[in-house]
C-alpha cells in the first residue's frame, strides 16, 4: 500500500476537511476511554470544547494526558493522524466561543437545518455552558 501522506501539507488538508476525531483519555474503567469530538486545526493546536459539566471534563482536569486520532471516512484511502499530548482545560471569552462554533459548526452539521441551526444559536448564546479543550501536541504521528 503506498503511503498516503508526503507532506505536512496532505496531512493539514486531511485534517482541515469534516472528520471526526476521537478523544481518547483515561476515564474511570481501566481501559481508555474513546469520544467522538468535533476539532479544530490550525497547525500548532487541536481546539474541542466540551460541555462544562461531563465527566469527560473531571477526568481531564484529573489527569490531563490524552491521544486525539482522526481518520479517513469509509470508502477513502486508508489514513490517520494522531496528536498527543496534555489537554488544557479553561473557560472560553464569549467571543473566542462563538468564533469556533462559527468556524467549526458547518463543518459538522448541515445548518440549513432548522434543529441544527437552533441547537448552535442555543451554544453560540452559552459560552459559559463549556470549556475549551485546547492540545498543543507534544507528537504528531500519522499512517496508511
Amino acid at each position: 500500500m503506498a503511503k498516503r501522506f508526503n507532506s505536512q501539507q496532505e496531512i493539514d488538508s486531511f485534517l482541515q476537511e469534516p472528520r471526526l476525531a476521537i478523544l481518547m483519555y483515561n476515564g474511570s474503567r481501566p481501559a481508555p476511554t474513546g469520544v467522538p469530538v468535533w476539532f479544530d486545526w490550525d497547525g500548532k493546536t487541536v481546539r474541542m470544547f466540551a460541555a462544562r459539566t461531563s465527566s469527560k471534563v473531571a477526568r481531564l482536569r484529573e489527569d490531563a494526558n490524552v491521544s486525539v486520532l482522526v481518520t479517513n471516512r469509509v470508502g477513502e484511502p486508508e489514513a490517520w493522524v494522531a496528536f498527543d499530548g496534555r489537554v488544557v482545560v479553561s473557560d472560553y471569552a464569549a467571543e473566542d466561543w462563538r468564533a469556533l462554533i462559527d468556524r467549526v459548526a458547518p463543518r459538522f452539521w448541515d445548518l440549513s437545518e432548522p434543529g441544527y441551526a437552533n441547537e448552535i444559536e442555543g451554544w453560540r448564546m452559552s459560552p459559559e455552558a463549556f470549556v475549551s479543550l485546547d492540545l498543543v501536541p507534544e507528537t504528531i504521528r500519522s499512517g496508511a
